[in-house]
């Protein structure tokens, strides 16, 4: 067991002073050098080493070399900082030629090094490194007293570094955080700002991200005055990587139905591009309808959650046939499109799987069934009515559980 400390009021006194030195930057980087400073004052070494441990594997890592002629990570001794971080005691040696406790190793030998003081740097129970100093024989001994200090140095450096570490981590999050809004910002101005007005058309939208951004996203665009596009879509991943992922098919769907291309050609042509640069493993499914103010609309399904139609004539809901592959993941995707004409009153709902796939306290799914029966309840309101009843049905069903994935909804009422 390692002697007990114990300071003498001019070494108190000393302890107080560098703790301030050791305290005075929540920098990192800086807070290192304050400490090996301090060290080095302290103790009247011609050398000084901040040593890193890692908690699981036990390799060390030189953070700061101050004194002599090198500055290498081979400058200090591996016997004697081996010893302390199995021991986790402060280490003093006056003899480290010929101390019979230790086999001197190259270092001690090759620098002709006689005291050595070594002391863990501890964070309660967690060893998160080591300071060490020395001097050569010319430079005389470290005491006792030395000893005791450096290990109170040692436990005050631990609490400077953590904070300084902590306080690094904390500036680090809040600059990620502040990157992560900018990015939801963004792709929130990606989505439409306003529905186009095609007569004998009403539309809602509702998107949701699980992150601070998403991999779902939606598009109603304006083809002509009597043509609109919906557009719904959701990316394999989530977060950041998805939501760039979302950005540059988005931007190609766009474009392509401009130039005239027909549904078909305007998926299949962002699949093609896309597969061009696809090194980034990601594929999104898109669901992509046009439709026309007299009711006549073309459907396109690469792979997503079929089209819900909700016919009011016969007051019977039910899901537009599946088909295609998510764009990006095979060339040739085997795309077809589907014309469906709309009577007065019908309704079409888009979704993305965070919706059908919405979990409630027994790991139940909101499912296809559920959003069928609320349309069908509902369907005598507007389309943001609609849009509101079925939130209100899966917010319902799942009660207090967080939604996993993002959620996004596009109603469309045709009213004739």
């Amino acid at each position: 067991m390692a002697d007990a400390i114990n300071l003498s009021p001019e070494h108190l006194m000393t302890l107080y002073q560098i703790t301030g030195v050791m305290n005075s930057s929540l920098e990192f980087n800086q807070a290192l050098e304050n400490i090996a400073t301090a060290v080095m004052q302290a103790t009247r070494a011609q050398r000084a080493y901040l040593l890193r441990v890692d908690e699981i594997t036990g390799d060390v890592e030189v953070l700061v070399a101050r004194g002599g002629e090198t500055s290498s990570d081979e400058g200090y001794s591996t016997t004697i900082t081996n010893e302390v971080v199995r021991s986790r005691q402060a280490l003093l040696t006056n003899n480290a030629q010929f101390d019979n406790r230790y086999q001197p190793g190259q270092s001690i030998i090759l620098r002709g090094l006689r005291a050595i003081l070594c002391a863990p740097m501890m964070v309660k129970d967690r060893l998160i490194g080591v300071i060490y100093v020395d001097t050569s024989m010319r430079a005389g001994n470290f005491t006792p007293s030395d000893r005791d200090l450096m290990a109170a140095v040692a436990g005050q450096a631990a609490v400077a570094l953590e904070n300084a570490r902590l306080y690094s981590l904390a500036v680090e999050q809040g600059r990620l955080m502040r990157e992560l809004q900018m990015a939801r910002e963004i792709q929130q101005s990606l989505l439409p700002q306003y529905m186009p007005k095609v007569s004998g058309y009403e539309m809602a939208a509702h998107w949701q991200a699980a992150r601070e951004v998403a991999g779902d996203f939606y598009d109603v665009f304006a083809l002509d005055a009597n043509r609109f596009a919906v557009v719904i879509a959701d990316v394999s991943d989530k977060g950041a990587p998805a939501a760039l992922f979302m950005a540059v098919a988005r931007t190609m769907i766009r474009a392509h139905a401009h130039t005239g291309m027909d549904p078909v050609q305007t998926i299949s042509r962002t699949n093609d591009l896309i597969l061009e640069d696809a090194e980034s493993g990601m594929f999104v499914t898109v669901y992509y309808s046009v439709l026309e103010a007299g009711g006549a609309s073309v459907h396109v399904n690469a792979g997503h959650n079929p089209l819900l139609v909700y016919r009011a004539a016969e007051r019977h809901a039910f899901l537009m046939p599946r088909g295609g592959r998510a764009i990006g993941w095979f060339p040739d995707n085997p795309l077809q499109m589907l014309n469906l004409a709309l009577q007065p009153d019908d309704i079409l709902v888009f979704y993305t799987d965070g919706l059908t796939e919405a979990e409630n306290a027994i790991g139940d799914f909101f499912g296809e069934d559920r959003l069928m029966k609320a349309v069908t309840e509902y369907a005598h309101l507007d389309a943001p009515g609609i849009l509101a009843a079925i939130l209100s049905a899966a917010g319902a069903f799942c009660g207090a559980v967080v939604p996993f994935d993002d959620q996004t909804i596009v109603v469309v009422r045709y009213n004739g």
